[in-house]
């Protein structure tokens, strides 16, 4: 069997280094949800990562190594198909992206079914159009910001930071109290497990995040980590829904503080619906740039 190891924030230096030889994938990919979701192990081998991840099912995110790199690639995916021999377990690689798609197509013809959902594709939207919410399409986000701002007029934004990190981790703790109440589910507490482990390893893990404050009342609050050369994932966003506008001018500043702070950072890959009809609404709202389409192959053997 691959000897795999539980990930660490000590992989994050070798990880990064691989992924900018990678073509872009999809957010399960970022270090941060690595870390963050799911039991999740890697293993170095043949100059590539590998993954070994279990959720209520366990599987294999496509291995992460240089794109040219392709003899070492076609000997890892063998291993990971012998791995999961060994392990009696299904064969079943994700985070397929297209490139991907068409190496396995190309190296191991014929021996892997590809599937699809359109609820795991990713949004990716251009920074300036998030920033600047320019022209006829975003007329409506802009009338909300400006409904916020008039209601607001001494709004502030600051980074996420020791100094007000316990009242980012109230606001969000009564923002889920408030959204069981009112829903009289409870589906969102792993959830909030994964936001307490964000900001317990907040430094470790590069996040940037953002406040949106007036006075000392929060309104809303949203984290990212650098993914790839030129995008950033956005892995939480949650704003008062109380309060009109506040997640268009949470989006909005965030957007204007990467672009101001990374001028290399060119998108922000706000992630999947997950095939929630609400969540559709939104991230379509905003007009992504594109989406990042991902496959699960599911070895036939």
């Amino acid at each position: 069997m691959i000897d795999f190891k539980q990930i660490t924030t000590d992989d994050k230096l070798l990880f990064n280094k691989l992924a900018n030889a990678c073509p872009q994938r999809g957010c399960e990919m970022s270090f941060a949800n690595l870390f963050l979701w799911g039991d999740q192990k890697i293993a170095y081998k043949n100059e590539h990562l590998l993954f070994l991840s279990s959720f209520s099912k366990t599987f294999y995110p496509f291995p992460m190594g240089d794109e040219k790199d392709v003899e070492n690639k076609i000997a890892v995916i063998n291993d990971i198909i012998k791995d999961s021999q060994e392990r009696g377990i299904p064969c079943m690689i994700t985070a397929v992206c297209q490139a991907e798609k068409e190496f396995l197509e190309k190296h191991f013809t014929g021996r892997f079914d590809f599937q699809t959902d359109d609820g795991s594709y990713d949004y990716v939207y251009d920074i300036n159009d998030l920033s600047d919410l320019l022209g006829k399409k975003y007329h409506k986000k802009r009338n909300h910001l400006n409904n916020f701002k008039k209601a607001h007029p001494n709004y502030t934004v600051e980074p996420i930071s020791e100094q007000n990190k316990s009242q980012v981790i109230q606001m969000v703790e009564d923002w889920y109290k408030q959204k069981v109440e009112a829903t009289k589910e409870d589906d969102f507490d792993y959830e909030r497990l994964v936001f307490e482990r964000a900001m317990d390893n907040y430094s470790e893990l590069g996040l940037e995040g953002l406040v949106l404050k007036d006075d000392e009342e929060i309104f809303g609050v949203t984290f990212a980590s650098p993914f790839y050369q030129d995008v950033m994932d956005v892995h939480f966003e949650k704003a008062r829904a109380d309060v009109d506008g506040a997640y268009v001018a949470i989006n909005n500043e965030f957007a204007k503080y990467i672009r101001a702070k990374y001028p290399n950072i060119k998108y922000l890959d706000r992630e999947e619906d997950l095939g929630i009809e609400g969540l559709r609404k939104a991230k379509q709202s905003y007009f992504p740039h594109h989406q990042v389409v991902k496959y699960r192959a599911l070895l036939k053997e």
